[in-house]
């Protein structure tokens, strides 16, 4: 049986995508914990189906057997995380992605790129359609993810181009569920603990800006189908039910009732809106999400309660 490699299998999507992959394949997984709690791989560690490796993608080891795909999830993908050392994202994007499409290339498998709704920057236009460009800020502090994410996306297409390989570019949205790291830096994280903990929720800016919200099964399954279906132009993953931070506030209060809120500075070049046009992943995958948004957060409250 051929194997399925997944890079950043520690991490809050590999680790949801590593368990279900692991229901039918053999699994590789690669992680080097920088952003990552390694306790996480306790549920899984022992399947008989899976193999880890501990390294960074930068400095990739020789791995042997026949590989069937590769899902490189390796950088990364809060803010707070991957500022903290935007040359290492840089590079994981760029040289780690590198060598990984050349493993593919020696492999002659298929390379799937978890690339981000960041590539449109603050955008212009919404919904965001995969044809869109973007407004990126090339200087900012988000800068290194972004254009990291965007220089991976070009080697992807380079590769296809020049090699063949067959490469399959998914540009992730707002995601969140069970396996969250609780110091994530992400919102729905930052309002479920704080719920749990009992502390003021914080909203960066006036609120109004907004996101689409995707729980992390309805992401595996894209994932799944995407291995399944060859295309050769990006393809949204993401919710696409636009909710502003006052509207989630307002919907946090439904659900657990009165809260505190603090309202602090916006910060820099925090996208305003966020909305993916998913018309493509309908047609090419047959997919949409199927979990609603106050179905999601129960659920994801409940992992962080026991979790916490």
């Amino acid at each position: 049986m051929k194997s399925i490699i997944i890079t950043g299998c520690n991490g809050f999507i590999g680790i949801n995508l590593a368990r279900k992959l692991l229901e039918k394949n053999r699994v590789i997984g690669i992680d080097n914990f920088v952003s990552s709690d390694r306790s996480k791989l306790s549920e899984i560690i022992n399947n008989k189906n899976f193999s880890f490796i501990e390294a960074d993608i930068n400095n990739l080891p020789s791995i042997s057997g026949d590989i069937e795909a590769i899902y490189n999830l390796a950088c990364p993908a809060s803010p707070p995380r991957y500022q903290i050392d935007p040359i290492f994202t840089l590079k994981t994007n760029f040289t780690g992605t590198l060598n990984l499409l050349e493993l593919a290339r020696k492999k002659s498998s298929i390379f799937i790129q978890a690339s981000t709704s960041e590539v449109y920057g603050d955008p212009l236009e919404n919904p965001q359609n995969e044809t869109y460009k973007g407004n990126v800020n090339t200087l900012g502090p988000r800068a290194c993810y972004d254009e990291g994410k965007r220089v991976a996306e070009t080697l992807c297409y380079e590769y296809r181009s020049i090699y063949n390989l067959n490469t399959r570019i998914v540009r992730i949205f707002n995601t969140y569920g069970k396996y969250m790291d609780p110091d994530d830096g992400r919102v729905i994280s930052n309002f479920l603990v704080n719920v749990i903990r009992q502390k003021p929720l914080e909203i960066y800016g006036d609120g109004s800006q907004t996101r689409s919200f995707c729980y992390i099964d309805d992401l595996v399954d894209a994932l799944i189908k995407v291995k399944k279906i060859d295309f050769d132009y990006p393809i949204n993953i993401g919710n696409d039910t636009e909710i502003s931070l006052n509207k989630l506030i307002d919907l946090m209060k439904d659900r657990f009732g009165n809260l505190d809120i603090k309202f602090l500075d916006s910060l820099k070049d925090d996208p305003r809106i966020r909305r993916p046009d998913i018309s493509k992943a309908k047609r090419i995958l047959n997919w949409e999400p199927k979990i609603e948004l106050d179905r999601g957060i129960d659920l994801t409250y409940n992992y962080f309660k026991k979790l916490l």
